[in-house]
């Protein structure tokens, strides 16, 4: 598959995960899925790593490139992850996915400044018409449209919401960078995903030492699983994968951009599965079409 079709595929996994855990969770919840997503997604990319390492020989690997997918685990797997799940409990699908738009934004800026990406014409209007489509979103989430039903979008919680949603986008955008130096390194999609689930998992797991609200998740993923949750940490295992494996085939630019689709497919789904929940309107349907004439063009560059 080519690195578009990838990115597209994780977009998709990415948005079913996005509307199961909405589904799952509550904000009173002691458990939002965050670990037990760590949990999965190291679990099926290392059975994937070592069924394809003893299919077609492992690739190697060198102490650097360990080194990158476990930075990129901290701000990926841990920070980004975690905190985007702490956003979903808040908010609900629909607008935590809007505050997502800033990953591609903030990553495509480091792929340029950083890695020398070039930005050419079309990818440069494809990334505006992405931002528009984010202020037309984020626009529409200041009034009722993506707003769970009943939620006060200037209440405490909320409010945590965006904060936690902002938080989240800057330890992925920040990640993709690691990854892909990682892979430049070792061109092992599925050890990296390991590697920085891995990670992940072991700093939740220090950090529910210290903090109550870590430790009653940690408890409660083992001793009360929750099924909407295991599914949501699936669907966000193969999203994973299947970006890291995309970042193998194609430049981070193109490939955080084109993952910007997994917001339309979230309108949909939760348009479907979230009805009583959260509300789709005139709003979003004018940032779903700018998003798609936005990913048109970087098809198209």
């Amino acid at each position: 598959m080519s690195g578009e079709a990838l990115a597209l595929a994780s977009a998709t996994c990415f948005a079913l995960s996005n509307v199961t855990i909405a589904r799952g969770t509550r904000p009173e919840a002691e458990d939002n899925g965050a670990f037990v997503s760590l949990l999965i997604t190291t679990v099926i990319s290392g059975a994937a790593w070592i069924a394809v390492g003893l299919a077609r020989g492992f690739e190697p690997v060198t102490p650097r490139a360990l080194a990158w997918f476990a930075g990129a685990g901290v701000l990926t797997a841990f920070i980004g992850r975690v905190f985007f799940y702490a956003s979903v409990q808040r908010l609900g699908a629909m607008r935590s996915s809007t505050l997502k738009r800033l990953n591609p934004f903030f990553s495509v800026v480091l792929g340029v400044a950083v890695l020398g990406e070039q930005l050419t014409g079309g990818t440069a209007i494809g990334l505006a018409l992405i931002l528009a489509s984010f202020a037309a979103l984020l626009a529409g989430a200041r009034g009722n449209a993506a707003r769970p039903v009943g939620a006060d979008s200037g209440s405490f919680m909320a409010r945590f919401g965006y904060a936690y949603g902002i938080v989240s986008a800057l330890g992925y955008s920040s990640g993709y960078l690691l990854r892909k130096m990682g892979l430049d390194e070792a061109h092992d999609a599925l050890l990296g995903t390991m590697v920085g689930c891995i990670v992940g998992a072991l700093l939740f797991v220090a950090t529910a030492a210290f903090n109550r609200d870590y430790a009653r998740a940690v408890r409660a993923t083992f001793a009360r699983p929750n099924p909407w949750l295991i599914g949501a940490g699936v669907m966000s295992s193969f999203g994973q994968i299947l970006y890291f494996a995309a970042l193998n085939e194609s430049s981070m630019s193109r490939v955080a951009l084109i993952s910007s689709m997994e917001v339309f497919v979230t309108l949909f789904l939760g348009l479907v599965f979230l009805r009583k929940h959260e509300r789709l309107t005139v709003p979003l349907v004018v940032a779903a079409i700018l998003g798609v004439a936005g990913t048109a063009f970087i098809f198209a560059s």
